[in-house]
């Protein structure tokens, strides 16, 4: 008998927007109404809405400190009774009718708080530390001020505010200046990138009204951003990476940030007000004129959740759509730090949570034993290889607890390979042809390893006891990249002795066949994925620099997508999959122990008839 569905098919849901994976995902600028005065290094009424808030002191171009109060009524600003002190890098909170400026310049750092009543500003107590460029957060009677810098000196001092003198308590983790901040109030706040000695932060701390505790970071470091919003959900806007300003928004979920739309101009040290669902920013610098523009930021009320597997209909742009992993999409991010740093083609295998590295180059004429295991946020040494090299390959599609480690070695190399069960090495029997640069894939009982370095192009096959001497690859090389299984394999770059290589050749199980090649001739690079949907990741392009370049594969052609964070080459990576990899170690030295992990995110792929 017919099944129902048969005969009658299914129903698609119809949806007038795409889905998408938050409130904040949906969101998007919009132009605003521009301040009268254009002016940047702003206070503002932080606890205020789209609708209603206000912006006060700043500094205008050319060179002259401002005393400036405008309130904003969601379609234009009206300037108000000015503050009884010029100032500028100064920090605001509460609302449009009951606002607070405190700290900020003038010739120097100063402590004056005043209060706003809805029709003028009264001196109150001053903060017991003056200091300009801090964060901030909360109302009028409850404002948390946190970190900042007067002269040379950075501060993580944080001062409570209850509504008539400022009390110390416990510091930031960290010195800061020109962080973010978000919080309803001064006992629960949110505090996240800013600048000290060392550079721009991405770092971000959780306030609970006694101490502070570090969360997870933003994507992108930066100061003098844009925030809004309460300490389980906020958006940072723009702000300065060096002499750059810039348009990344990001959202904060109570857990992790995630970029969302960018602002329409690059923009930093602006006034900021609202929610994370309806937001503001006016005035600010780009890149060197003060601007008066404003805007603001919308997240939708109502909004359907992207799921992994969904299918539907838009009937606003008349498409079916189907929601899968993008990997073209997908962003790297800081991973967790090696124990020992490393170059040349330590092996790795498993998935990106459940990784494994070892072996490797560690300067100085020196190969390392040492292997680590990683469990999505730390590594961990474990026991070491019984024979210390470098350039090794890998299994790639082994686990963290049975993979296989492929010959490596000074040239001409060696024939070793070892074999790991989750808590040792025990060495196996030897590949047939010697050679250091080898690239692998598969498990440790159904293997793959093939090229290597001087120029080869043998291609061994791994029963689990023996290697067996199968076609060979079209063009002999090593320091190529990776991954696949036994069976479906992919090469990718390389160098053969005369010239780095932009091929890319696709292992049927039987026989090697050249496809399209990489965008980019490199070698040293990382890989990940299958034959059908894989990545390359780094470059060490010879005679420059490492690079970062990441480039897609979908089975036809190569795609250039979003960069590592650091240049390296002489890298290696996961093999399983293309949507979560990460990528380790690798050159220049400084790079020895650093991670970064790639994330693919749902996205909404048009349907079409083919």
């Amino acid at each position: 008998m017919a099944k129902y569905s048969d005969i009658k098919g299914f129903t698609v849901q119809t949806l007038s927007t795409d889905t998408v994976a938050s409130q904040a995902a949906g969101g998007a600028w919009a132009s605003g109404g521009a301040l009268n005065t254009a002016r940047r290094e702003i206070a503002s009424a932080k606890n205020g809405t789209q609708s209603a808030t206000r912006m006060f002191t700043g500094y205008l171009q050319p060179g002259a400190v401002t005393n400036i109060n405008e309130s904003y009524n969601g379609t234009a600003y009206t300037e108000d009774a000015d503050l009884n002190t010029a100032r500028y890098e100064a920090s605001g909170s509460g609302t449009s009718p009951a606002a607070l400026c405190f700290g900020g310049y003038t010739t120097t750092g100063v402590a004056n708080t005043e209060s706003w009543n809805g029709s003028s500003w009264t001196e109150v107590n001053d903060l017991n530390q003056a200091r300009f460029g801090m964060g901030d957060a909360g109302t009028s009677t409850s404002t948390l001020a946190f970190g900042g810098y007067n002269g040379p000196t950075r501060y993580a001092n944080t001062e409570t505010w209850d509504g008539t003198s400022w009390t110390e308590g416990n510091d930031l983790n960290s010195v800061k200046r020109f962080p973010g901040g978000a919080g309803a109030n001064a006992e629960a706040v949110l505090a996240f990138g800013g600048n000290n000695p060392g550079g721009n932060l991405t770092e971000t701390e959780s306030y609970n009204g006694t101490s502070w505790t570090e969360v997870n970071n933003l994507n992108t470091a930066r100061f003098g951003a844009g925030s809004f919003g309460i300490y389980t959900s906020a958006i940072l806007a723009g702000g300065s990476e060096g002499p750059n300003q810039m348009t990344q928004t990001e959202s904060w979920d109570g857990t992790n940030w995630t970029e969302v739309s960018d602002l329409a101009t690059a923009n930093t040290q602006q006034g900021e007000a609202g929610s994370s669902a309806a937001g503001l920013v006016s005035g600010g610098v780009n890149p060197s004129t003060v601007v008066a523009i404003t805007e603001e930021w919308t997240a939708p009320s109502d909004f359907n959740q992207i799921q992994e597997g969904q299918l539907y209909f838009n009937s606003t742009t008349n498409t079916f759509k189907e929601t899968i992993l993008d990997t073209p999409g997908g962003t790297w991010s800081s991973g967790g730090t090696l124990g020992t740093g490393r170059e040349s083609w330590a092996g790795t295998g498993g998935t990106r949570d459940a990784t494994i590295t070892f072996g490797g180059y560690i300067g100085s004429g020196n190969s390392t034993a040492n292997t680590e295991t990683y469990d999505g946020s730390s590594w961990t040494e474990v026991a070491n290889l019984n024979t210390a090299r470098s350039s090794l390959g890998a299994t790639k599609n082994g686990s963290q607890t049975a993979i296989i480690g492929i010959a490596g070695g000074a040239n001409p190399g060696s024939a070793i390979v070892e074999s790991w069960n989750g808590s040792s090495w025990t060495e196996v029997a030897d590949v047939n042809t010697a050679r250091y640069y080898i690239m692998g894939s598969g498990t440790s009982t159904a293997g793959l390893a093939f090229g290597g370095g001087p120029n080869k192009a043998e291609t061994e096959s791994w029963d689990g006891s023996s290697w067996t001497e199968v076609s060979d690859l079209n063009t002999g090389r090593g320091y190529g990249a990776s991954a696949g299984t036994q069976t479906a394999a992919i090469a990718m770059g390389g160098n053969d002795n005369s010239a780095n290589r932009a091929y890319t050749e696709i292992w049927d199980g039987s026989s090697w066949t050249e496809v399209s090649d990489l965008n980019a001739a490199r070698y040293g690079v990382g890989g990940s994925g299958t034959s059908t949907d894989g990545l390359c990741f780094g470059a060490h392009p010879g005679g420059t620099p490492p690079g970062t370049q990441t480039e897609h594969w979908n089975g036809t052609s190569w795609t250039e997508i979003n960069d590592l964070s650091t240049a390296r080459g002489y890298t290696s990576g996961t093999g399983a999959t293309s949507s979560a990899a990460i990528c380790l170690s690798g050159t220049p030295s400084s790079n020895y122990q650093i991670s970064e992990e790639f994330t693919a995110t749902l996205g909404n792929k048009t349907i079409t008839a083919s």
